[in-house]
């Protein structure tokens, strides 16, 4: 049995407060679209009991728009969220299936703004409470933030004596020193130590090795998980994940930057500190995370792909497939706030 759930636009503001964005800004760009998040577990046993499909869910902030949210998948389905770094999950639960497949398709309109914040602005930014502070300031099973890591924090940071300028100086070094390659074993994990010795790796590992350099040098910072859409208008299929960081300076507050993006692209090095531009969608934030409802295995180091689970073990033969149709740009639209 099937059902399709249309929502309303949805506004989910991080338990750690990301709708505050400090310092000046410049006019922002924008895109609209609909995006297809296409999933199709195989292979399910016939002596199934029960089969779990875990999903990251889209939800607005300040930086996009959701709305017209469809999802066509069996019952029971239901939205949750995940305790520690706020993302919304669907959750899909099939006891005892008939069928030996499962599709799951949503589908959504998003309106993504450009993030652009550089600098301080004429007020303080507001101070992280003391959980937030505490969790992103703490190392990640990939990224330590002791060792290695913090000696190469407090070697490249030296000399600097604002948090701005400690952060601009990780993100130079790292996107001078990392080339973006996904030739080879172990790039993709986000292993910060990885990153250190191969100097290679794709946004994850970026990413990993400047939050790993930033908590080390007493700068909170988190990971940020969606889809990139390709800067040329129009429709098609997105191959893969992108991800991106931010670090929170005592100065501006928090700082976006997208060092793997820069790399790719050096005509927008300086870009890409303080901005992130409309051509993607956030989906999911944080690492080594415990889903809701809790999965049987280990937490996950990311969250952007389907996790599924069949009676409790992990089940990785699915399909996946993500694409996006540009549409016209249309007026804000009021969000209701997650139920």
């Amino acid at each position: 049995m099937r059902r399709s759930l249309t929502c309303l636009a949805v506004l989910c503001l991080s338990v750690w407060g990301t709708l505050a964005v400090y310092g000046q800004q410049s006019k922002e760009a924008s895109r609209t679209f609909q995006f297809r998040y296409h999933t199709l577990v195989k292979d399910i046993p016939a002596n199934a009991a029960k089969v779990e499909v875990w999903l990251p869910y889209p939800t607005s902030d300040a930086h996009q728009t959701i709305e017209k949210v469809t999802v066509d998948a069996p019952r029971p389905a239901k939205i949750s969220r995940e305790g520690e770094y706020g993302s919304s999950i669907l959750y899909v639960r099939v006891d005892k299936p008939a069928q030996r497949e499962i599709p799951i398709d949503v589908t959504f309109t998003a309106t993504r703004r450009e993030y652009i914040h550089r600098q301080a602005g004429a007020e303080p930014p507001r101070p992280l409470p003391a959980a937030e502070q505490k969790r992103l300031l703490a190392p990640d099973r990939l990224v330590p933030t002791e060792g290695r890591i913090r000696e190469l924090a407090m070697e490249v940071t030296r000399g600097k004596t604002t948090d701005l300028e400690k952060a601009r100086a990780i993100y130079d070094y790292v996107t001078k020193s990392v080339k973006y390659d996904k030739s080879g074993q172990g790039w993709g994990r986000g292993d910060a130590l990885y990153v250190c010795d191969a100097r290679a790796g794709n946004c994850t590992d970026f990413h990993a090795l400047i939050i790993g350099m930033a908590r080390a040098s007493g700068m909170p910072a988190k990971f940020e998980i969606g889809f990139p859409l390709p800067a040329q208008r129009g429709a098609g299929e997105i191959p893969g994940y992108h991800c991106w960081a931010e670090v929170y300076t005592r100065e501006a507050g928090w700082i976006p930057m997208d060092s793997s993006e820069a790399s790719k692209n050096p005509a927008k090095f300086d870009y890409f500190f303080g901005a992130l531009d409309e051509n993607r969608i956030q989906l999911s934030a944080g690492r080594d995370l415990k889903l809701n409802p809790r999965q049987a295995g280990d937490p996950l180091n990311y969250f952007i792909y389907p996790y599924v689970e069949v009676d409790g073990r992990l089940h990785s033969s699915f399909d996946k497939q993500f694409t996006f149709t540009d549409k016209p740009a249309a007026g804000a639209v009021s969000a209701q706030p997650l139920k």
